[in-house]
């Protein structure tokens, strides 16, 4: 694992989410710029993001079996933390809004805008396409389980087919998978004086998908940091739900996927599986997705304390991240 490349990761990040605090505290950054630039990179930038990272990839058989390996193990590292998320959301219950953001926001993680640069600068070359995949999972159960927890107590948020197959994480996710197996040499078009294998996407529209990509993870941060900016210093230092759910979400639920994984690599001692075992310990080690805040403004509920979940855990994460990936390195080498 590259350390040196993940302190610099997260501590770009860092000044980036101090830099959008001080834009909400100058006002340069409001509540309108706020949920503009968040349904700006929703809408656009990862769509983007999800396309060009699956459609960018080299078709290999390497390529092919680990995007595979990923589909398979990113539901199931979702539906694990599904059922974690909702024990450790009990003693919360006795707010409604709040149980259900926790439970929300310790299932989901940021694997894309914050994890894409953490995840490659753990596994350069490898991480980013890795956690392509396991962003198609986190779109199908954020749009289908997602809705179900924010739809409890409610009659007025019902899972639809539509929902769950029409939205924009499912398909940029589909696009982008169809591409990257487009580009398998074995496609062919062979026409008079036209000979093609493998059927890549044109490079302006690969180029277009970059330039909208690189927005993702600056604007997601700043809009982070803006959002922190909202909260009195006594709903963030005086709150104890807010340190039990960082606590859950940053430090138990890593280790716990990680021994876990360890458990697993003894059980079946198959060469290369350890690099499964750091990335999903990494993925877990995330704070929590943007998206929470989302859900909660549309759907009507508390986003206060969902931005304070997503602003309170982002910041720590560039503390936890390294010290829980260096005790997972310790655990995986034992």
């Amino acid at each position: 694992m590259n350390f040196d490349r993940l302190y610099i990761v997260v501590a770009t990040l860092f000044v980036i989410m101090a830099v959008g605090f001080l834009c909400r505290k100058v006002k340069v950054i409001d509540d309108v710029a706020s949920k503009k630039l968040s349904r700006l990179i929703l809408t656009v930038g990862q769509p983007a993001m999800l396309i060009s990272s699956l459609a960018g990839a080299e078709y290999t058989e390497e390529n092919r079996n680990t995007a595979i390996i990923m589909l398979i193990l990113g539901f199931v590292f979702h539906i694990f933390l599904a059922g974690i998320s909702f024990v450790f959301a009990l003693p919360l219950r006795k707010n409604l809004d709040e149980q259900k953001l926790s439970e929300f926001g310790l299932m989901f993680t940021n694997c894309a805008f914050i994890g894409f640069p953490i995840f490659e600068a753990l596994l350069p070359g490898k991480g980013q396409f890795m956690a392509s995949f396991l962003c198609i999972s986190f779109n199908v159960l954020l749009w289908t389980w997602g809705l179900v927890i924010m739809g409890r107590g409610r009659k007025d948020i019902k899972l639809t087919l539509k929902k769950a197959f029409i939205n924009f994480g499912t398909i940029p996710c589909l696009i982008g998978f169809v591409l990257f197996l487009l580009k398998n040499p074995a496609i062919a078009i062979d026409l008079p004086g036209i000979s093609l294998r493998g059927i890549a996407l044109p490079e302006f529209l690969a180029n277009a998908a970059q330039y909208l990509t690189n927005l993702c993870t600056p604007i997601s941060v700043l809009v982070t940091g803006a959002l922190i900016a909202t909260q009195s210093p006594k709903k963030i230092f005086l709150n104890w739900k807010i340190y039990y759910f960082n606590v859950i979400k940053l430090i138990a639920f890593p280790l716990i996927v990680c021994l876990l994984s360890k458990l697993l690599l003894i059980v079946i001692p198959v060469e290369g599986l350890e690099i499964y075992a750091t990335f999903v310990t990494a993925a877990a080690a995330l704070p929590t997705a943007s998206s929470v805040t989302m859900m909660a403004e549309n759907y009507g509920l508390d986003s206060g304390y969902s931005s304070l979940t997503v602003g309170t855990s982002s910041v720590l994460a560039v503390l936890t991240i390294p010290f829980t990936m260096m005790i997972a390195q310790w655990i995986l080498a034992l």
